[in-house]
């Protein structure tokens, strides 16, 4: 800046001295000499002719276009004689022509004048400089400039603002940005952090203007910022749970449950990076400065008037949206869904998983079974549009009759077998044999089996049905009762033994019970071995009988008591045929 006010001075020395041979003439008419003119007067006179010195090199003027002709643009800066640019100075990028005559331009005066006289002139050097000072300006008062992204270059990218800069990766933005390229060719804001003009060095950044900007915008947007106001924001970032909303200086949370009153399982099914959308401030932390934002809440509650749209029993349609474990969930209208659980989809019980009669996109009909709008849960069933086979199961059935069924499920108190569709009957493990002691049903039954069985009892109100498959054959105590009484004999094989007596096997399926008391010889002291060994066979005497209970009391004792009590008869009637045949040999006391 020293040169040139330098320079300025020598120009105007040769100013001064041009002026005194123009102005000469005119002196002559004040006096013929300058020594004959009233010195305020001269100094009058040079200042009127000051106009007319030329400007100084590298010093930038203000000039106004006179003409466009050819290669040069011809401007009038003041002096005596008009300057010349070139029209290269003043092209875009395209090739046309930035400035027309009248328009003010900033020129320096270039080295030379033309073979013409015009003073050189140069647009370009001027816009450096005055680049430059722009530029000086902007860092010492933290001005903020736009550039244009030029490309990528070592480190970060190459900015134009005038000049080359260079933006390092490090202040592309606030965050971290994986892909710079995407700002090429874009304007965007920076701030300049280091300049040397002498070696013509910019460092500029963006996250500083950036940063600068979300202040301003966040101080705007706090002022406003009130549980239930409504604002504008931009989807800033998208997650599994929300999405993350810029409101002007500040993010809010917009979570996937509160987009929309109908199922979103992801918030990028409705939303996307960029949008502008309208929310609702649900919460706000100044503290934290956390805010909870709402979409859904700016519009109806589709769950208002449920009730009367879905009257129970009424029959609705709706979309199968997803299928659990234990149900399928039914869209009916958007935000409003329905459950239809396993045990309502058919009247059978052997259904394993609602998929095998729904799919995720399924348009179904169901029944309206219940309306819970504090709980918003609306449950539907799918057998209801059937009619239930059990309210007509005692007009179909009857107690006695013999029916077919396949045999669905078993467990360790009996096994369930289907009569038809929606029907199953239950044997209970002491239906399955009159005659074996059965642990579990699958010792006479296979899952999956066709079997017969006789209907025992029917509750259609409980939806129960018991059936027996042991009643398909004669009943082995009922014959035995038949056959035996009270102190009849009757032989039989030791199956088992217990603390108190032996189970004595009477005829198959048929036991009874003969207690160690009944047993000859024995102490009846516990530490004694058990007077009877299982797989003995033996003689009994029947001494209680209880066909209701199904109980048969046995002794040995008794037995052989029996016995003895035969063969003393037996002996009793040998000897008195004995002694009556001895009497025929006898003479007779009569003499005969």
């Amino acid at each position: 800046m020293a040169d040139t006010n330098k320079t300025g001075a020598d120009a105007a020395g040769t100013a001064v001295s041009e002026v005194n041979e123009q102005a000469a003439p005119e002196l002559m008419s004040f006096g013929g000499d300058s020594g004959g003119v009233d010195p305020d007067e001269y100094q009058h006179l040079l200042e009127d002719y000051s106009h007319l010195a030329p400007p100084s090199r590298h010093e930038v003027l203000e000039g106004r276009v006179l003409k466009i002709s050819g290669a040069d643009v011809f401007i009038d800066v003041g002096y005596k004689s008009d300057g010349v640019a070139p029209l290269t100075h003043f092209l875009d990028l395209q090739g046309n022509v930035t400035v027309r005559p009248g328009d003010v331009v900033e020129v320096m005066v270039d080295s030379g004048h033309t073979s013409q006289g015009y003073v050189n002139l140069s647009h370009e050097k001027a816009s450096r400089i005055k680049i430059w000072d722009n530029l000086e300006k902007a860092l010492e008062d933290q001005l903020t400039l736009s550039g244009r992204v030029l490309g990528r270059v070592k480190g970060g990218l190459s900015v134009d603002v005038g000049v080359r800069a260079f933006m390092p990766g490090s202040q592309v933005d606030v965050r971290p940005i994986r892909n710079v390229d995407q700002f090429i060719g874009q304007d965007i804001p920076v701030k300049i952090v280091k300049l040397n003009r002498k070696r013509g060095n910019v460092v500029v950044s963006r996250k500083l203007a950036a940063q600068e900007e979300v202040e301003a915008r966040k101080t705007v947007t706090l002022e406003t910022l009130t549980e239930g106001s409504v604002l504008t924001g931009v989807v800033k970032n998208l997650t599994e749970y929300g999405a993350f909303i810029d409101l002007g200086g500040i993010d809010g949370l917009l979570h996937v449950t509160d987009i929309s009153y109908g199922r979103v399982t992801h918030p990028a099914e409705v939303l996307h990076v960029g949008d502008e959308i309208t929310v609702q401030v649900l919460k706000y932390d100044p503290s934290k400065e956390r805010v909870s934002l709402g979409m859904k809440q700016l519009a109806p509650d589709p769950w208002e008037g449920a009730p009367e749209r879905y009257a129970l029993q009424s029959r609705v349609v709706g979309r199968v949206v997803s299928v659990t474990d234990y149900g399928a969930f039914v869209e009916l209208e958007p935000g409003v869904e329905g459950l239809i659980h396993i045990s309502e989809m058919t009247w059978s019980r052997r259904m394993k998983h609602p998929s095998k009669v729904v799919k995720p996109g399924d348009t179904v009909e169901s029944v309206v079974l219940e309306v819970n709008v504090k709980d918003r849960r609306i449950s539907l069933g799918l057998k209801q549009l059937e009619a239930n086979p059990w309210t007509t199961v005692d007009q179909r059935y009857s107690v006695g009759s013999v029916v077919e069924g396949r045999v669905r499920n078993m467990t360790e108190f009996g096994a369930f077998i289907e009569i038809e569709e929606g029907i199953d009957g239950l044997v209970h493990i002491s239906d399955l044999s009159w005659t074996k002691r059965v642990k579990h049903p699958s010792e006479i039954l296979r899952k999956g089996s066709v079997v017969q069985a006789v209907i025992l009892s029917i509750d259609a109100g409980h939806k129960r049905l018991s059936l027996g498959i042991k009643q398909l054959q004669p009943d082995a105590w009922e014959s035995w009762f038949q056959q035996h009484n009270v102190n009849d004999s009757a032989h039989g094989k030791v199956l088992r033994l217990t603390g108190f007596g032996a189970f004595v096997e009477l005829a198959e399926g048929v036991e009874g019970l003969c207690h160690f008391s009944e047993v000859p010889g024995w102490s009846g002291r516990k530490s004694d071995p058990p007077p009877l060994t299982p797989g003995e066979e033996m003689e009994f005497k029947i001494i209680r009988m209880n066909e209701a209970e199904r109980k048969i009391g046995l002794s040995l004792k008794a037995q052989a008591d029996a016995q003895e009590r035969t063969r003393l008869d037996e002996y009793q009637k040998r000897a008195a045929a004995a002694s009556s045949g001895i009497e025929d040999y006898l003479p007779r006391r009569d003499g005969v």
